[in-house]
């Protein structure tokens, strides 16, 4: 089952799937929905209401000592995910082993037939609940699962009116302290919703298993989202009366404006999480007006902590770094060891860029330096180079006669003028700066004019010599990790020649577009760099500044 590794760490079937199998020889009533393939094994359908109700039955038997009776017609619970809830809101309420002497006390908001919340609560933690419920089957069920078991000094199940949630259920008890509520509230608004029409993505596969449950269930005014609010606004007026509100979620979209909701009546303790099982997905949100709770951190902050992102590198082999080492030389630079060679040119390139750097302590035979970038100045200067190599290929080809005259011109005169551009593309070429060796032009012969001739040889030249120049480049420059797609230059006019200066981009609020740190360091003969992301805008930044840095050593190379 594809999401089982993200279930609550102390979920029983995490690490332990229900075996069928044993299952099904312990248990003659489990056993006869279960089908055996040629290769042996033991499957379930899902969308088989009854199997999916042997199931749930068998496992709280097996697992938790627990009988209870469901009828078909209302909603059938499955084990893992009502498990992952309760123990979440163990995270929440603090609940430990040694806290098992204190009695806690919960509400379950609409408690179903099965009544599982509570039963588990009390059989797992021996929790008190006050369990309501407004369906007369669901209320009558409850009961008698309740009874059966011998929690009914721990759990309390009332009948009441409809649209009933916490205020009313409160009435009578006034003076009592929850530590906690929870609510597997309605998910659809009607019944085309609860088909899966226009609220399912088309592009998703149908759901594995059937949907059960009797209309005050799944269904309810407004659907998940109005229900739940619902439940703000009486949390609004009972405060700290409960220490923990918390709500499950059968859709993501709704935990945006719920989150929004109460952000603007000003609660103060907000947190979320995520329930993983099987093949399904469930979200649940909790709040609280207490100051002194410990909040969970939401699954996608405790990712991050646990699992920071792997940096982008690209690296620079001896041969390269040698070669570097030389036109270091050239230009005065002290220079000698290898990373000290390679944090040389990269410093030069982001002083080009206009991109700000300092170098940060950092450990041995590595060295350091803390990028800001204000402003995305590499992109600009590979779009202009790419927009004039484009405007070279749609150049009108010239007659033969004038190729011969020009060539007879370029002959007696030992320097071109300036305006020579569309004559001779490489005065052209010499004026366009860097590029990235992987956005060279090559001509293809889709490109080709029938009349191809010296005009062909001569607009294909400059490209050519790039091209040669990249290849050679690349045989001692390591393949860096952080390539990123280009966007498409828009389209000129053919014989225009001009290009226009884009805007630069407007600078954010926070005064950068991203920090980064940056570790150049050695690995066996060659130089590693390493680029750390720390914060910004937008992490595809960093990814088209690696690139740019990798391409403009490859060209220092190659030139």
């Amino acid at each position: 089952m594809a999401l089982n590794k993200s279930m609550h760490a102390r979920n029983r079937y995490k690490d332990k799937p229900p075996d069928f199998a044993y299952l099904a020889g312990k248990y003659p009533e489990f056993q006869q929905h279960v089908q055996t393939t040629l290769a042996g094994r033991v499957s379930l359908n899902f969308k088989d209401p009854e199997a999916v109700r042997a199931l749930t039955c068998t496992l709280l038997k097996e697992d938790f000592g627990l009988t209870i009776d469901i009828p078909v017609e209302r909603l059938i619970p499955t084990v893992p995910l009502r498990l992952n809830y309760i123990h979440w809101v163990e995270d929440l309420i603090g609940h430990r082993d040694a806290d098992k002497q204190t009695l806690r006390r919960g509400i379950d908001i609409g408690t179903g037939a099965s009544c599982i919340y509570p039963l588990l609560g009390a059989t797992l933690n021996g929790w008190y609940f006050l369990a309501t419920e407004v369906d007369d089957m669901c209320f009558n069920y409850a009961k008698k699962n309740v009874e059966q078991n011998n929690l009914s000094d721990l759990i309390k199940v009332v009948k009441v009116p409809q649209k009933t949630l916490l205020m009313d259920a409160l009435k009578e008890e006034s003076e009592i302290i929850y530590d906690f509520c929870m609510c597997n509230p309605p998910f659809f608004a009607n019944q085309l919703e609860a088909k899966g029409v226009n609220s399912r993505n088309p592009r998703r596969p149908p759901p594995s298993s059937v949907n059960t449950g009797g209309i005050t269930e799944i269904m309810a005014e407004g659907g998940e989202l109005e229900f739940v609010k619902r439940i703000i606004h009486d949390s609004l007026q009972l405060k700290k009366r409960l220490r923990w509100y918390s709500c499950m979620l059968g859709k993501k979209c709704s935990l945006a404006p719920l989150k929004e909701e109460l952000r603007i009546q000003g609660v103060p303790k907000v947190t979320h999480t995520e329930f993983c099982q099987g093949r399904t997905m469930r979200w649940a949100l909790a709040w609280s007006f207490y100051d002194d709770v410990q909040v969970p951190s939401p699954p996608s902050k405790r990712r991050k902590l646990e699992k920071p992102r792997k940096p982008i590198t690209f690296m620079v082999l001896a041969s390269t770094v040698k070669e570097l080492s030389v036109k270091a030389a050239a230009m005065g630079w002290d220079a000698v060891e290898a990373i000290a060679v390679v944090r040389a040119w990269v410093e030069k390139i982001l002083t080009d860029l206009k991109v700000q750097h300092k170098r940060v302590p950092c450990g041995k035979d590595e060295i350091s330096l803390f990028v800001t970038a204000i402003e995305n100045s590499w992109i600009h200067l590979r779009r202009k180079k790419r927009e004039r190599v484009r405007q070279l290929r749609e150049l009108p080809r010239a007659s033969e006669d004038i190729l011969q005259a020009m060539e007879e011109e370029k002959n007696s005169q030992k320097s071109v003028s300036n305006n020579s551009d569309c004559e001779n593309p490489k005065a052209e070429d010499s004026e366009m700066g860097f590029m990235a060796p992987d956005e060279d032009v090559q001509m293809t012969a889709g490109d080709e004019q029938p009349e191809e001739s010296a005009a062909k040889e001569e607009h294909s030249d400059p490209l050519k010599e790039e091209e040669m120049e990249a290849k050679r480049g690349e045989t001692s420059l390591g393949k860096g990790s952080g390539d990123v797609k280009e966007e498409s230059c828009p389209s000129e006019e053919a014989g225009n020649l001009t290009v226009e200066k884009e805007p630069g981009p407007k600078e954010p609020n926070g005064g950068f577009l991203f920090k980064c740190l940056m570790n150049v360091k050695k690995e066996g003969n060659d130089v590693v760099v390493e680029m750390h992301w720390v914060e910004g805008q937008n992490r595809d930044l960093m990814n088209q500044l690696c690139t740019y840095l990798r391409n403009q050593i490859l060209r220092l190379v190659a030139s």
